[in-house]
């Protein structure tokens, strides 16, 4: 169960740093973008390091608050979950 769970963790930031660079490539070029509300959740659902070097690697939603606060607080969320799952074992 635990190797499965890092797998995933691996490939969900993996996924949101490229979906993070793919925004600002879109953002660039005019085009269509991924919707911010889509950004977070992707973090949310265990993407908060991929989103938080997405935002440092790309330059991306550096300058937005929910981006540059929401980030770090759900990344302190997540470990405080990791720690505490950890703890009880």
């Amino acid at each position: 169960m635990q190797e499965t769970i890092v797998y995933y963790l691996i490939i969900i930031n993996i996924v949101t740093f490229l979906v993070y660079g793919i925004d600002k490539w879109k953002a660039k070029k005019s085009l269509w973008r991924i919707r911010e509300a889509s950004l977070l959740m992707l973090a949310v659902l265990g993407g908060s390091i991929g989103a938080w070097l997405g935002m440092k690697v790309w330059h991306h939603k550096t300058l937005h608050k929910k981006f540059r606060y929401g980030i770090p607080a759900i990344i302190i969320i997540q470990l405080v979950i990791i720690g505490y799952f950890l703890y009880i074992q």
